[in-house]
């Protein structure tokens, strides 16, 4: 974007110059779901595909550091057209980081038909959101602790971002993000 040139043009000359972007590598770890402790709420999406939009919704947040802080990043997912529907920054990673993103994914789409699904995070489990989604009619789907794979959709999505912002960069003295 800083260029003002399409990706097309970013990617011949990346490989005509021989420069590869920096990406992690996975760590792959042996799955234990039997011996996890039962979460309170189920999850709901494990197994299941949407086959109409605003039909899921999948939520998590990360952080960003910027000069020596962190600022919070929360985003609503529509899990079947992989879109970011409602978001929101905050310099504190508290339960209103959360509704406020969920209310941004509210106006911009409305109410998800079916549920939405995070991880168990505090601000997830705290009674105000989870009031907040009954009220609406909305089925909370949790994963389990210490089971990211069960969230991959939004970890998948904030894997990329960092990477694509050059958030990972480890060869720089002073990262603004990290």
């Amino acid at each position: 974007m800083a260029l003002a040139v399409g990706k097309k043009r970013v990617r011949r000359v990346m490989k005509l110059y021989g420069i590869k972007p920096y990406k992690r590598k996975a760590r792959w770890r042996k799955r234990r779901d039997d011996k996890r402790p039962e979460a309170i709420y189920q999850n709901l999406i494990k197994g299941s595909f949407p086959i109409v939009p605003n039909h899921i919704r999948v939520s998590d947040f990360t952080y960003l550091r910027f000069d020596s802080k962190f600022i919070y990043l929360c985003t609503f997912m529509d899990l079947f057209t992989r879109e970011i529907v409602g978001w929101n920054l905050s310099v504190r990673h508290t339960k209103q980081l959360i509704i406020n993103a969920f209310f941004d994914a509210f106006q911009n789409r409305g109410t998800p038909s079916k549920f939405v699904h995070s991880d168990q995070g505090v601000e997830y489990n705290c009674h105000d959101y989870t009031r907040l989604m009954t009220d609406l009619g909305v089925r909370v789907s949790m994963s389990q602790r210490a089971s990211p794979w069960q969230n991959a959709y939004q970890e998948l999505f904030y894997d990329n971002f960092k990477t694509d912002l050059g958030l990972l960069n480890s060869h720089s003295k002073r990262n603004t993000f990290n």
